[in-house]
């Protein structure tokens, strides 16, 4: 089995702590998105969309965040013989869908200093048309992902995309807030895949330093952020990349390698 993820990349922190919490061994390849390697032909071929995370088992691919953790799950099921372990019940997956509607693609970007995001959207142009001269058999779908970039520009500029990014957030947050009132976990008092899908969510906040605002004014959510921070697969999935110093030091070396690769035309 084979994963393609970025520790940058909130989807991806979402499987790799559904395969961690789960024990299931994978080969892992890293596809930084900051520095467009997931706009190389070798990746885009496989997913024009560019998105990560993708996960191969064999001939079989999966592109979908939910359905990969839970073919993860049925893999965990079969390989212990249904000892120990259980399908996730409805409840869960309704979470897990409900967690996963919420994009942060404009909110994340729109809490970034623009000087460092107009940067980074200039080097993936760049990085796109380099590709699209390399593999002219797939300049359609590399026109594509510009028009796209384009538009994302375009719409950290409309008012109302971050309000209803903000408010989809706050909503989730108070739902949130209010379920852990009745239970350690998301979905009762044992961890599940729902808790797989919403920590990452809060991992992002700490990571834009909005943990005062969205995640320490909640009590509940406050607690439940402490206690998941303790799991081993916390620690190795985000915690090796953001906790304290790391967190700078994992942002400094992204930075460094872009100057560079820009100073130097390697797009």
């Amino acid at each position: 089995m084979q994963l393609y993820h970025h520790p940058f990349s909130l989807d991806s922190q979402k499987v790799r702590l559904a395969l961690e919490e789960k024990g299931i061994d994978y080969t892992s390849f890293h596809v930084n998105p900051i520095v467009g390697k997931n706009m190389d032909d070798s990746f885009f071929r496989m997913n024009s969309s560019a998105k990560l995370p993708v996960f191969k088992n064999g001939s079989y691919t999966i592109f979908d965040t939910i359905e990969i953790i839970l073919y993860i799950e049925r893999i965990a099921v079969v390989s212990v013989g249904n000892n120990g372990i259980a399908f996730s019940s409805e409840e869960v997956i309704e979470w897990m869908r409900k967690i996963q509607e919420w994009n942060p693609k404009y909110f994340t970007l729109s809490h970034i200093p623009d000087k460092y995001r107009t940067f980074v959207s200039k080097f993936l142009r760049k990085v796109v048309i380099a590709r699209m001269a390399e593999s002219p058999d797939l300049a359609s779908a590399y026109h594509c992902k510009l028009r796209e970039a384009y538009k994302t520009e375009e719409k950290l500029k409309n008012a109302d995309v971050l309000r209803r990014s903000k408010e989809h957030l706050v909503q989730l947050l108070d739902e949130v807030e209010t379920k852990l009132n009745e239970t350690t976990y998301l979905v009762g008092d044992e961890f599940t895949m729902a808790d797989v899908m919403l920590i990452p969510v809060l991992a992002r906040l700490v990571l834009l330093d909005l943990e005062d605002e969205y995640i320490f004014s909640r009590p509940n959510i406050a607690g439940y952020w402490g206690l998941v921070q303790q799991r081993p697969s916390y620690k190795k999935v985000i915690g090796k990349y953001f906790n304290g110093w790391r967190k700078r030091k994992t942002l400094v070396k992204a930075w460094c390698i872009l100057h560079i690769r820009s100073l130097l035309k390697r797009y």
